[in-house]
């Protein structure tokens, strides 16, 4: 049987790079501090962890710009790995390092997955709380949540968008009501976008069927999927590169095509590399995406932070 994610030789690279920051941030950043209370005067770039459910992996990490930056907006990241438990947030921390350093604070999300108590509804049970806990983070540091974006990567795409459309699910499902945190933008980086053609795919060995199990369940396969939510009211970026053999292209290019057929406004984003190269700060990749992000996010530009090439943790 295949891996469920793929890992070549430059996501084994930028894996690592993740895994280290992990460690580092794990050992300075109070990892024992208890749910929903920050740090108060943490240095630059250490998260401040909170939790949102009594679960382990119900908690994000809110990164927030050196004192003396201004805030330029707030990013939601959402990681993937084709909604299994052996990825986590971790894969979201070198993401978050580079954009605080370019003015923006990050809330980067942990959730159940399938395999660590997620699935259908737990999953997106999550997304919805982990996404709405964002309000009271940032009451504390007095952040500014008119213009929020989430930045999902593969299955973390597919969450991003699907928790774009929360306020239009019927009240019975996962997520439904009025957002705490309204998102305003969405940039899916290779997203999982089409259920219905990544099940009949059988993409990863079978992940759909293994996050929403039921297949005899019609309703819960419509109610997760982002395209019967079309169209959406806020503006999404399909970022996907054109090396990815871990997610299809047809997967960005149908939900746009669909978006766009509908009057929303969704605009597909070709990048060179492969399915890692979107989460490599350093990359041609992450930079059309900061780019993304800085269109939705108009300010002044950050005095200090990284150039045009990002971090430099890119691939070798």
């Amino acid at each position: 049987m295949k891996p469920p994610y793929p890992v070549g030789r430059r996501s084994l690279l930028a894996l690592l790079a993740a895994a280290g920051a992990f460690v580092l941030t794990a050992c300075g950043s109070g990892s024992g501090r208890r749910p929903g209370t920050g740090s108060g005067g943490a240095a630059a770039g250490a998260p401040q962890r909170y939790g949102y459910g009594a679960d382990p992996s119900q908690f994000a990490d809110l990164y927030l710009p050196a004192p003396g930056l201004t805030v330029r907006g707030v990013v939601v990241l959402i990681h993937g790995g084709y909604w299994r438990s052996t990825y986590g947030a971790e894969l979201g921390e070198p993401l978050a390092q580079d954009l605080t350093g370019r003015g923006y604070a990050c809330w980067n999300l942990e959730y159940r997955r399938a395999g660590n108590g997620g699935g259908w509804p737990a999953t997106f049970d999550d997304v919805a709380a982990g996404i709405d806990a964002l309000a009271g983070a940032a009451a504390e540091h007095g952040l500014d949540l008119g213009s929020t974006t989430a930045l999902g990567h593969s299955a973390g795409g597919h969450l991003a968008v699907w928790a774009a459309g929360r306020a239009g699910l019927p009240p019975e499902a996962p997520g439904a009501g009025t957002p705490g945190v309204p998102l305003t933008a969405v940039i899916s980086q290779a997203g999982v976008l089409d259920l219905r053609a990544a099940r009949e795919l059988r993409l990863s060995d079978d992940a759909v069927e293994n996050l929403l199990g039921a297949p005899e369940d019609a309703e819960r396969y419509r109610l997760a999927d982002p395209m019967t939510a079309i169209p959406l009211d806020v503006p999404v970026y399909a970022v996907h590169g054109t090396k990815d053999t871990t997610v299809p292209l047809g997967q960005s290019e149908g939900y746009v095509a669909a978006a766009t057929a509908a009057g929303a406004v969704a605009e597909l984003v070709l990048t060179p590399g492969d399915h890692f190269a979107v989460i490599t700060p350093g990359s041609e990749d992450w930079e059309r995406i900061v780019g993304l992000l800085d269109a939705a996010h108009p300010g002044p530009p950050v005095e200090g932070g990284p150039g045009p090439t990002g971090s430099g943790r890119g691939p070798s």
